[in-house]
């Protein structure tokens, strides 16, 4: 008797990956055939998913270790979907029927192709690239690389490059990745000669290609990043094209050096690090100088006296320039004297205090920190900062004046961790002097556009389950919506009035503003609203809300 095969993918790990509607959709396009398995591999599956449109659908592993990837847009915002639930329970049949593996559309189209000879083969590749432009580029360069001389490869490569970069006026997200495919051909043609005889002109087409497209992204809307990818798979084939032609190590450090001191994009960032093999000794020492002349030109920049530089924006550069070799070295004083020469931000004297905590000298850590605090005191403060320098203090036995930093930050700009902090070590006198401070500190400050100054007293009192006084807050001033939520939810067992009106509010807002995941937020309100008073109550209420709300079909839909 066989034993029973158990499914490939776990029904109950697809559900808790999906989501329970995302999984019920996906059930629904298995049955309805959307499905086609193009390759069933023993750790992979391939398939294509009619839907909007046709989506390719990768998934990986067996059993309870899941993952992979669809080319639909809900996958890009949230993840697992429905498409790869769908082919996991395809592959799941597929399974029980006893299918090979291998089996699918593209096995069928191997085994077809492996029975043909290789001339037929060329032909069918060459009626396709006649078709498929991408093809016959690809193809035409591949075929270059091997035929033609450096001269007539260069310049084609060049032609290629320009043309694939250029953008003839601005391009639209939409178009966006559709231009940043044509750029990966042709930077990809380039990596091909990266890594043959003909590295050499490589390093010459990829740093042309790198200028073009820092010349082309203020006419993109870039908003998936597709620039920076491209710039930074450019700077790997930099980096290959060098490893094969073994440039001369001086020069290199001198252009390295001089791209990483312009670079905005932060794709030469690390060179020295990134091309050390390349550069060997003799290129890091000159990348060395080079830092290390420019560095002892700008002067030191210490809290609101700092002194502003023309090249203000080389301090950051240069330091973590030479922060590299120094660590290099483990040369930790040289560190620590790179870090205090610009000390003109609370991030500046953070960074040193946890380099010092990092190279096991607290008391210097301290030290530092402290005088970050004191020296930028006029200056919104980094709370990261604070907290460096109390905890330091807490460990030193100076609660005292951990306690007098933390309350001059909370008087500076208040927030609900210094509260926290400052309950943690004072008690129930934090909870009363911070409750003061907020409430003189309301009566000053207007309410902006998403934040109140009550926002933050409610969430105090909140947190001290305090909620007769959160509520009075919240009527007498003018709390944030998303404070108002919160604060009926945790409070709803003593406070269902009041949660109600919240929650009755909001479902109005959604209502009037419409669309499936707004109607969807209101549903869940109501039924939150139906928990907290009478039946009779809550179904006038419903009644009322589709009587008002009768054109908005899908949401009477969810109120049943």
């Amino acid at each position: 008797m066989n034993a029973k095969r158990h499914p490939r993918f776990d029904i109950e790990t697809l559900r808790g990956l999906a989501g329970a509607k995302a999984f019920a959709r996906g059930e629904g396009y298995a049955r309805s055939g959307q499905v086609d398995i193009l390759s069933l591999e023993p750790d992979r599956v391939l398939a294509q998913v009619a839907g909007t449109e046709d989506y390719r659908t990768v998934l990986n592993g067996a059993g309870t270790r899941i993952s992979g990837e669809c080319s639909c847009p809900a996958f890009a915002d949230w993840g697992f979907c429905k498409h790869m639930v769908a082919v996991a329970l395809m592959a799941n049949a597929a399974g029980e029927n006893g299918a090979p593996e291998g089996a699918g559309a593209l096995g069928r189209i191997r085994e077809h192709l492996r029975a043909k000879g290789v001339d037929a083969l060329v032909e069918m590749i060459l009626e396709m690239a006649e078709r498929d432009a991408a093809l016959f580029r690809r193809l035409d360069l591949a075929a270059m690389t091997v035929h033609a001389d450096e001269k007539t490869l260069t310049a084609r490569l060049r032609k290629v490059i320009d043309g694939a970069i250029r953008t003839a006026g601005y391009i639209e997200y939409y178009e966006a990745a559709g231009w940043a495919a044509d750029v990966e051909s042709a930077l990809n043609a380039v990596a091909d000669l990266a890594q043959g005889r003909h590295a050499g002109i490589a390093i010459g087409l990829i740093e042309r290609a790198m200028a073009r497209l820092e010349e082309a992204m203020a006419d993109i809307d870039d908003s998936d990043g597709h620039c920076g990818a491209l710039l930074h798979h450019a700077r790997d084939i930099h980096l290959d094209a060098c490893r094969a032609t073994t440039p001369d190590p001086v020069a290199l450090a001198r252009r390295l050096f001089e791209r990483e001191m312009a670079d905005d994009y932060d794709v030469f960032s690390g060179a020295a690090a990134i091309y050390a093999d390349v550069l060997g000794e003799d290129g890091l020492a000159e990348y060395r100088r080079l830092a290390t002349e420019a560095w002892d030109k700008l002067p030191p920049r210490i809290g609101s006296d700092r002194v502003e530089h023309e090249f203000s924006g080389d301090y950051f550069r240069l330091a973590r320039i030479l922060d590299f070799f120094a660590e290099r070295d483990g040369d930790v004083e040289a560190r620590i004297a790179i870090h205090a020469k610009d000390l003109s931000s609370p991030l500046r004297y953070l960074q040193l205090a946890e380099l010092c905590l990092r190279e096991g000298r607290p008391d210097e850590a301290l030290r530092r920190a402290e005088e970050g605090l004191w020296v930028l005191e006029d200056e919104r403060m980094d709370e990261r900062l604070v907290f460096c320098a109390v905890d330091l203090l807490v460990k030193a036995g100076r609660t005292e004046d951990a306690e007098a930093h933390l309350w001059r930050a909370f008087t500076q700009a208040p927030s609900l961790e210094l509260y926290r902090r400052l309950r943690t070590l004072q008690g129930d006198s934090a909870r009363e002097r911070a409750i003061v401070l907020l409430r003189a500190r309301m009566a000053k400050e207007r309410p902006a556009l998403r934040h109140s100054p009550a926002d933050l007293l409610v969430h105090v009192l909140m947190a001290e389950k305090m909620f007769d006084a959160a509520w009075a807050t919240v009527r007498e001033y003018k709390a944030s919506r998303a404070v108002k939520e919160a604060l009926a939810k945790v409070s709803e067992a003593t406070h269902p009035g009041e949660a109600v009106a919240v929650y009755a509010g909001r479902v109005e807002e959604l209502a009037k503003a419409g669309g499936n995941p707004a109607y969807e937020e209101a549903a869940g309100l109501i039924a939150r609203m139906a928990a907290l008073r009478g039946a009779a109550e809550q179904a006038a209420y419903v009644v009322d809300l589709k009587e008002r709300f009768r054109r908005k079909r899908n949401f009477k839909k969810l109120l049943g």
